[in-house]
């Protein structure tokens, strides 16, 4: 800290500067209370030994690290589990099975799980932002994406509005959701077999559309690949596409836009 204020006093830094650094020098020192040998280095982390934490990401970005479950075990889950409690900070969970999530609500028992979204929230942020964010996905297959993206907008304090089942399929099914979908300030696609529905929406709103293919279809569809392909060849302007059934991507994404 007195580095930072000597750097302050002599020009060095920018106020808005400065008090990054203080905020992460404050992220870092609530670490100080995790046991010998875990504890946080200088830049905020903390070594698990399976895995190193990024507790001092908010102080830098604004917002939490989020953890990827896939491949963890229940036992590391667990251990991550117990970091973000010591740390206070809210803590966001994606592809993490049931069985694994019982691990983690057994350390943090008021965390909300979603087990179609495999999605596990902890101290969120309450909804604050004034305009919603529209999530449309095209059909039934595609709920499981769609509501990752929902409740990772929700994690961040977002509203949100989802329009389930309204494919090209039947798009008369569109067009009698379109009034709601256009008071959105962002729109999240979701869809799978040959991906079309972003271009259409693409079509018939203002606001920025971001497309995610899921890996939904028959053989041909190539686990989403077609999909994926379809949309990033969209001829429909103000389209963005993210990765194959990544929900929360998308989640994300639309947060940072609808806080501008």
């Amino acid at each position: 800290m007195r580095d930072v204020l000597e750097a302050l006093a002599k020009g060095e830094l920018s106020v808005d500067a400065a008090m990054e650094a203080l905020a992460a020098n404050e992220s870092t020192a609530a670490l100080s209370g995790a046991s010998p040998g875990e504890g946080p280095a200088a830049s905020g982390t903390l070594d698990l030994g399976h895995t190193t934490l990024d507790l001092a990401r908010s102080a830098r970005t604004g917002d939490p690290e989020v953890v990827f479950a896939q491949g963890k075990t229940r036992a590391q889950v667990a251990d991550i589990a117990r970091a973000f409690a010591g740390s206070g900070e809210p803590l966001l969970m994606t592809r993490l099975s049931a069985a694994k999530a019982e691990a983690v609500q057994a350390v943090l028992p008021d965390a909300s799980y979603s087990a179609a979204a495999r999605l596990l929230s902890w101290r969120g942020q309450a909804p604050s932002s004034e305009h919603g964010i529209a999530i449309v996905a095209a059909g039934t297959s595609d709920f499981a994406v769609a509501e990752e993206a929902r409740l990772t907008c929700a994690f961040y304090g977002q509203q949100t509005l989802a329009i389930n089942d309204v494919g090209v399929a039947g798009i008369h099914r569109l067009f009698a959701r379109l009034p709601e979908i256009r008071s959105a300030r962002v729109v999240i696609v979701v869809a799978g077999m040959e991906g079309a529905l972003p271009s259409v929406v693409g079509g018939l709103v203002s606001a920025p559309v971001i497309a995610v293919p899921t890996s939904v279809g028959y053989g041909a569809a190539f686990g989403g690949l077609a999909a994926l392909l379809g949309m990033l060849n969209t001829c429909a302007s103000g389209v963005s596409v993210v990765n194959i059934d990544n929900g929360f991507g998308a989640g994300y994404l639309a947060t940072l836009i609808n806080r501008l």
